[in-house]
């Protein structure tokens, strides 16, 4: 049987995709097996795949600089791979890719795209098109091994059993709406009074919302909400994440930003709107098995300023995603879930 090691270290969201692409490359090829490198947190994104073993990354403790890369090469080592499937492409997976290339071992890696991804994103002479998807680029370093690989593209519910704290909750004829309204950097954040405005819009309508992600400081703001919104839940710091994946999988839709709120939504067959301000779902990350007609978005000449939101995108004095109101969020969500328009 064959054996491929896969790396991917972060972020969260590009993880959550390489799970959906090895789900479904494990259903085309049984007769391998793969050993998943990433962060020890992520570990529940890849559970329930069949021959997918995952092998945790430190990369601030044991796994750290060339030492602890090499530490990480022989653990690898000993899984007696075939071949290495880079699906990061940054300094620490070339180190350990570098490893095994000269010890013999059969090693591809991603092409990001990086050249197209600045022409998109420069503020002149943009070429604005659609880029391939991040998940046919990690799909194209399989098929750079050898492996015939196609991906469906394709939403795949998988039911699963919500955590005891919660089973009360999801009861009776409601619709149930997942909120992920943070993200990383302030460019891809819906404005948090916006945000507000769409759950108070969707009060009277008997839809229950959940709202995903975030630390202590994004808790709070939640927990404002939720005392002011008796139709709020706050799950911030109250489940694992394996536990905030069964709970998504029993969600009717979910809201999020350019995020890993919508892979995760992708991950467990739920279809997912998304807000876009700086970034674009052109870039390619648009969630697997998600539609560019439920990315919320006001087209405009500068966008996208950056392919992460880590840039400011000014369109006519305003930043992008400020071009956006809660009133055309709010009539999305209800389109789908009521069958009605705001």
């Amino acid at each position: 049987m064959k054996r491929i090691l896969v790396t991917r270290f972060s972020a969260m969201g590009d993880v959550a995709m390489v799970a959906s692409v090895l789900r479904e490359f494990q259903e085309q090829h049984t007769e391998v097996e793969i050993i998943m490198v990433s962060r020890a947190f992520f570990a529940p994104f890849f559970q329930g795949i069949p021959r997918v073993s995952f092998h945790p990354i430190y990369p601030e403790k044991q796994h750290q600089g060339l030492v602890g890369l090499y530490k990480l090469f022989k653990e690898l080592r000993a899984y007696r791979p075939t071949e290495l499937a880079d699906l990061h492409d940054n300094i620490r997976s070339n180190i350990l890719s570098t490893f095994f290339r000269m010890s013999g071992y059969k090693v591809r890696t991603i092409d990001k795209g990086r050249k197209e991804k600045k022409a998109l994103t420069r503020p002149i002479n943009k070429i604005k098109k659609q880029l391939k998807l991040t998940t046919e680029r990690y799909a194209d370093v399989f098929r750079s091994l050898g492996y015939a690989f196609q991906l469906s593209n394709q939403l795949q519910r998988s039911p699963a059993s919500l955590p005891k704290d919660i089973q009360t909750l999801f009861v009776g004829e409601k619709k149930y709406l997942g909120i992920a309204p943070f993200a990383q950097h302030p460019y891809k954040v819906f404005a948090l009074d916006r945000m507000e405005g769409v759950i108070a819009g969707l009060a009277a309508d008997n839809i229950q919302i959940l709202v995903f992600g975030g630390g202590s400081k994004e808790k709070e703001i939640v927990d404002t909400w939720a005392k002011k919104h008796p139709h709020v839940f706050n799950t911030i710091g109250k489940f694992s994440l394996r536990e905030e994946l069964d709970i998504i999988a029993n969600l009717d839709l979910m809201l999020s930003m350019d995020s890993s709120g919508m892979h995760m939504a992708s991950l467990v067959g739920i279809r997912s709107l998304s807000i876009w301000g700086a970034t674009h779902p052109f870039a390619g990350f648009i969630g697997y098995g998600q539609s560019i007609e439920d990315c919320i978005q006001v087209e405009h000449p500068n966008r996208p300023s950056s392919v992460y939101g880590n840039k400011p995108c000014i369109c006519d004095g305003t930043e992008a995603i400020d071009l956006l109101t809660a009133e055309m969020v709010i009539s999305k969500v209800k389109n789908i879930l009521l069958k009605t328009t705001f």
